[in-house]
């Protein structure tokens, strides 16, 4: 198995640790994943693609909202795979995280091939519970996406330029560039809060219609991915 197959694509770490953050992200950069830190909750939560990551390595002792608070607000939005980092101690540390909506509890000191190995074993299981892809469907003539659960959602012109590029890519990553071009955009000149501002209005759009998980995920500097299966009709 490749490494790319053992871990996840894109990962979020919330640790106000710094040197612990940056450096475990150092490690997992080197196992090919895609890594963003964030130092305090609201500065991750405040980000465009705060919930696009495949993955989360959380603190719990955190500036701003707090840990188990946080983990609940991530799992809300989807499957992803969560593990806790943390040094905090208490009879019901290990339950509330786990109530909250983490896949994994390790307390701290602990060794970066500790956490490496924990990512794998979550991501493996996370990605074998749902490797039955769910099917979105496009309809091109009603300007409209059809989520799995039946939900059909209204698309705005900017909307439909978009689903097409995802359809077209068939899984693989969209990179800003061509998002910018399909929207009218110089990719040269735009600033990026624009096309950020057009995903994140698809995204919250789909997220109001369907109780499905919208599989629409940011790739840190390359663009996005649409990761469940979008057929034509």
């Amino acid at each position: 198995m490749r490494i790319g197959d053992m871990f996840p694509s894109s990962l979020a770490i919330v640790d106000d640790d710094r040197e612990f953050a940056d450096y475990l992200a150092q490690y997992l950069v080197q196992r090919g994943v895609s890594v963003r830190v964030f130092h305090d909750s609201d500065e991750f939560l405040t980000s465009a693609d705060a919930y696009g990551f495949d993955f989360y390595v959380i603190d719990l002792t955190l500036p701003g909202v707090d840990g188990v608070d946080l983990i609940r607000l991530v799992r809300r939005k989807g499957p992803a795979g969560i593990v806790v980092v943390s040094g905090r101690v208490g009879a019901d540390v290990f339950e509330s995280v786990l109530r909250a909506g983490a896949d994994m509890y390790m307390m701290k000191p602990v060794r970066f091939e500790q956490v490496a190995l924990a990512i794998e074993a979550v991501h493996r299981r996370v990605k074998g519970s749902h490797a039955q892809e769910s099917v979105w469907r496009l309809d091109r003539a009603a300007k409209k996406l059809i989520a799995p659960d039946g939900a059909r959602i209204d698309l705005s012109e900017n909307d439909l330029a978009v689903a097409e590029c995802f359809v077209a890519a068939e899984g693989t990553t969209v990179t800003r560039a061509t998002l910018c071009e399909r929207l009218g955009r110089d990719p040269q000149t735009e600033a990026d809060n624009l096309l950020h501002a057009a995903i994140y209005r698809l995204r919250r759009r789909l997220e109001r219609a369907t109780s499905s998980t919208v599989p629409l995920h940011s790739e840190h500097k390359v663009g996005y991915t649409f990761r469940g299966k979008l057929s034509v009709v």
